[in-house]
């Protein structure tokens, strides 16, 4: 798997696939895991659809940032992905920002 990123400083954004689901769930988190910054935000703004699998992808992949002194933060302007975290609870443990900007500050 190979997504677009962008470094600022000590964090990176990677911009997520349109799809963020069952099939690829594995490799996404693996992804996610394996960049050479442990400070991630993961613009949501171009992805369609996002399942359980992919949820839990994302929560694994917190925690194994976590351990390496970073975090996974999310940033979406779309409104459906925004209530899928809203819904299932997760912006509790995923902190959600409406922009990338915002969320590479809050590393700071």
């Amino acid at each position: 798997m190979n997504l677009p990123t962008e470094i600022f400083d000590d964090v990176i954004v990677v911009h997520a696939p349109e799809d963020v689901g069952s099939e690829q769930s594995d490799a996404f988190e693996s992804y996610l895991t394996r960049l050479d910054r442990s400070c991630v935000v993961l613009d949501l703004d171009n992805t369609e659809s996002i399942d359980s699998k992919g949820l839990a992808a994302l929560l694994a992949a917190q925690d194994k940032l976590r351990e390496a002194e970073g975090d996974l933060k999310i940033a979406t302007t779309n409104a459906v992905n925004r209530k899928i975290f809203e819904i299932t609870r997760l912006d509790r443990q995923l902190e959600v920002f409406q922009n990338v900007v915002d969320a590479v500050r809050s590393f700071r």
